[in-house]
């Protein structure tokens, strides 16, 4: 049987392991094997750490209470990762080209390094935290109490501790355990391979931890999914029912996507662990599917406990006890091991994430202001009161949680604890996204959003989680403050019958928010704060390094290095200025270095002592110039609009270039069409003077001729006749094309069968083909198809492309074939001739105003082509939908193919013949 005695070794013993664990990853990853170690997935997996006991029990806690309440936290996260290319991927970047520590260093750098900020952030950071690392404690003591009230028979020395022994043992653990492994190193920015490894491990057990119980309730013992839901519903609970997606779950969706992003543990793994950009691809796509695994059985897990489970047990709880109602000893040892390690992992990335902060932006910064009174000389001087500072840190951290747990111990469910812990750390965001999004926000308007929401959430939500275990809490939660109901705490300002995590939210955001925002407008950024705002917001664009190129500093190299070896150690400072002297940054011997690697210097010591206080450090020693702020104001400026002008000169000549183009394709078209107008008018004028000269010579001969016979007299009488039908005709043409370019012409395209037209076509046409002896052959004929066209104008085509046939053929045997032809959704027409074709070299112009394509010398002079026929023809074909070509035929000569879209019954085209 499960005893409180067996639990407490194995959890020794699972502590055991993790120490084994770390340490051989250590090792292999200072001997340079540490492929695994910096692969996507060990990456993936500790950024798990985001899944607590509150994952791990409260959310079962959570579904059995409230329904489907817990999936809103699993989904803020999926979404940030699911859009990686917008947030995450910016803070990476930003993280590895500042060498940023934590979020207070992030902030604190984007914000001019303002020391003050970077203190706020890690004092809210704390308070915030606490909260969270109790839970944890809280998690661990109750699993260990269910084991123990289930087994009250056990005897052993163990089984009697009080739950706050067992807190304060557990703290002391983790304490312990995180600065063997989590102060290795100052290098805040060198990757912890023995935490990372083991958090990733303890993401694996967790996970499978929480796969077993959920398979061994579903397949187990309640008979499958359908029984589970079945008893639920005959015990008169529907989670289903009792969800309202209301303000609460957009609350929730709020914090959670933001807890991802600013929690400092959250932000430790995700931008101050990752060793390649690249390993957010994989993490955009697993880590959700890792959400989604460790939410597939919760709720199954919670309706089999409330159905088959005493009444009045914790639902918290309910992982653990399904396994040991069931009598599965092995399993729930599995499960206590499972939410064993979701408490820790989140301890230990949580403590060393705090105590950087600490130790970077809070005790340090005060050691060095008293470095008279510290003795801080000697080979990595500042890196030892680092490692000493990280360390107290750590212990002072988990202490919190431990007095925090201690005052709290009446509160029951998991979940509450961890939201306000959500609620605390989202007063990060808005500076956050201002320091990523937008150039103008300021140091000042960051402070006062900062200090307003956290004061608002203090006031609305952290006080509050003090009620059990405060009478006075309690009595300010009904009356308010002096009994002032206007400030009640949770109905601030009036606003009332608000859910009060939703209340508590809103009310800090939008005081953060707003006083960022008017702050920002009123105030004016320093030259620091411009240049990294450019640096930050600009991330992809502007290489790092511009303040020191911007302000005129110096230093002489002796200064410069006594500093680095104090943080860095003789050893990595030799080899940083090696480097320097081989860049030609400066040579030996030379008394001052130039601006760019007091940059480059100052980023290598943020990275292990935070922006701020390598920036306070380096100012002992570093001297500027003489130039006033308006002058580095205006220095920065106009390096900025350089910048601004650069893009903006791109960007005009590559519409300068476009335009350019569209202006020459313009010219080429105009240019055509210019040649096109001159050969347009000379073939008009050509085609008018002919009849014209013959009309007008023939009318001189009648007219001063008075000795003609009456046959000759008929003869120029019918030549007048038949030139002024020539010149009609061709007037006539020319004002067809005109009306049908210009969409002047009546039309009436209507569902018609082209047979018909074919039909009247060859009637019109038979006298002439008769008169020159012509065989017209009817070949293969479609019946009934449907087409849409103007069916006057189809015979007006198709009568042209026969007479011309009939005109141009002067076979020994002149024969014509017309065929119709359906291919695909495609109606075809065919005429076809053994003439003589139609030349190659003007095949491709066969379609252009006045291009003959053939001509018969023995044709009468009213039948000589004017070459506006074919032209009329294909535009005619065009306005129907369809297509005129020539094409190869059966015959010999020349093969003019029609082609029309199929009509279907409904009479629109048909796209499946």
């Amino acid at each position: 049987m499960l005893s409180a005695d067996l639990v407490i070794l194995a959890a020794i013993a699972y502590v055991g392991l993790l120490f084994a664990l770390a340490f051989v990853s250590d090792a292999r990853a200072r001997k340079g094997d540490g492929a695994l170690l910096r692969s996507p997935l060990v990456y993936t997996l500790s950024i798990s750490v985001y899944c607590t006991s509150w994952t791990f029990y409260g959310a079962v806690g959570t579904a059995a209470r409230v329904g489907l309440e817990f999936l809103a936290i699993y989904l803020g996260p999926t979404l940030v990762f699911i859009g990686w290319w917008f947030v995450l991927r910016k803070l990476v970047r930003i993280g590895r080209v500042q060498r940023i520590t934590s979020i207070a260093d992030l902030l604190s750098s984007r914000y001019g390094k303002s020391s003050p900020l970077a203190v706020l952030v890690t004092l809210i950071a704390i308070v915030a935290v606490t909260p969270y690392i109790a839970l944890q404690l809280k998690a661990i003591t109750t699993s260990i109490q269910v084991v123990s009230a289930a087994a009250p028979s056990s005897g052993g020395p163990l089984r009697d501790l009080h739950e706050i022994q067992l807190a304060f043992g557990v703290a002391a653990m983790m304490a312990l355990f995180t600065i063997l492994f989590g102060t290795r190193n100052v290098d805040a920015k060198e990757q912890h391979h023995g935490v990372v490894a083991a958090i990733a491990f303890e993401a694996i057990v967790k996970l499978l931890a929480l796969l077993a119980v959920g398979a061994f309730v579903v397949f187990g013992v309640s008979g499958g999914l359908d029984q589970i839901y079945l008893r639920a519903e005959q015990a008169g609970i529907d989670v289903f029912a009792q969800q309202q997606f209301g303000s609460r779950w957009i609350a929730l969706l709020v914090l959670s996507a933001t807890a991802v992003l600013c929690l400092p543990r959250q932000f430790q793994i995700t931008v101050v662990e990752n060793a390649n950009e690249n390993h957010l691809r994989t993490a955009s796509w697993a880590f959700p599917g890792y959400l989604l695994l460790a939410s597939l059985f919760t709720l199954p897990i919670a309706l089999y406990g409330l159905t088959e489970l005493p009444g009045g047990s914790n639902p918290d709880m309910f992982v653990l006890t399904i396994p040991m109602a069931s009598g599965q000893t092995g399993l729930a040892l599995f499960a206590f091991i499972g939410g064993f390690s979701s408490a820790t992992s989140m301890i230990i990335v949580a403590s060393i994430a705090l105590s950087i902060m600490i130790s970077n932006h809070i005790l340090l910064p005060l050691a060095l202001r008293q470095s008279r009174t510290i003795d801080l000389s000697g080979d990595q001087g500042i890196a030892r009161l680092l490692l000493k500072t990280r360390r107290l840190s750590i212990a002072g951290i988990l202490l919190l949680g431990f007095l925090y747990f201690w005052m709290t111990t009446g509160s029951d469910a998991l979940a509450p604890i961890g939201l306000i812990s959500f609620a605390g750390v989202a007063q990060f965001l808005p500076a956050m996204l201002a320091a990523l999004y937008w150039r103008e926000a300021t140091a000042k308007g960051a402070l006062a959003g900062i200090l307003g929401g956290f004061l608002i959430w203090a006031w609305t939500m952290f006080l509050p989680s003090f009620e059990s275990a405060s009478p006075g809490v309690a009595k300010l939660l009904q009356t308010g403050p002096w009994g002032i109901a206007y400030l009640q705490p949770q109905a601030l300002f009036g606003l009332t019958g608000l859910d009060p995590l939703v209340h508590s939210v809103f009310w800090s955001l939008f005081v953060n928010t707003a006083l960022l925002t008017v702050v920002s407008l009123a105030t004016r950024q320093s030259v620091r704060e411009r240049i990294q705002s450019t640096q930050f917001v600009d991330v992809f664009r502007h290489p790092a390094g511009l303040e020191s190129t911007l302000i005129g500093r110096s230093a002489t190299t002796s200064d410069l290095f006594f500093i680095a070896e104090r943080v860095l150690g003789w050893e990595r400072a030799r080899e940083l200025f090696a480097a320097a002297t081989e860049s030609e940054r400066f040579t030996v011997g030379q008394s001052e270095v130039l601006p760019g690697f007091i940059g480059q210097l100052e980023r290598e010591l943020a990275g292990s002592i935070g922006a701020a206080s390598a920036h306070i450090l380096l100012s002992k020693v570093v001297s500027g110039t003489d130039m006033s702020l308006e002058e580095f104001m205006t220095i920065a400026d106009e390096a900025q609009q350089v910048i601004e002008y650069s893009h903006e000169l791109e960007r005009t000549s590559e519409a300068l270039r476009q335009t350019a183009q569209q202006l020459q394709h313009a010219n080429t078209l105009l240019q055509e069409l210019h040649q096109q107008k001159d050969d347009f008018l000379s073939q008009i004028s050509h085609e008018v003077r002919t009849p014209m000269t013959a009309i007008r010579s023939f009318s001189e001969i009648l007219l001063d001729d008075k000795d003609l016979t009456p046959a000759q007299h008929d003869r120029f009488t019918s030549i007048i006749q038949e030139e002024s039908k020539r010149l009609t005709l061709l007037l006539d043409e020319i004002l067809d094309i005109s009306a049908l370019e210009h969409g002047e012409s009546d039309w009436d395209n209507r569902p018609t069968d082209p047979d018909e037209a074919i039909e009247h076509a060859l009637e019109v046409c038979e006298g002439l083909a008769h008169q020159r002896g012509i065989q017209v052959r009817v070949g293969t004929r479609v019946a009934g198809a449907r087409i849409n066209a103007d069916v006057n104008r189809l015979c007006q085509v198709l009568i042209n492309i026969l007479s011309n046939a009939v005109k141009y053929n002067n076979a020994a045997d002149p024969v014509i074939q017309v065929d119709s032809s359906i291919a695909g959704d495609r109606y075809r027409i065919e005429v076809a001739d053994n003439g003589p074709g139609i030349p190659p070299e003007i095949r491709a112009s066969l379609f252009h105003k006045f291009v003959r394509g053939r001509h018969d010398p023995s044709a009468p002079s009213i039948s000589s082509g004017r070459g506006l026929g074919l032209n009329i023809s294909q535009t005619i074909v065009t306005k129907m939908g369809g297509e005129l070509e020539l094409v190869d035929g059966p015959l010999a000569g020349a093969c003019f193919r029609l082609s029309f879209p199929l009509l279907t019954s409904q009479g629109s085209p048909d796209a499946h013949s």
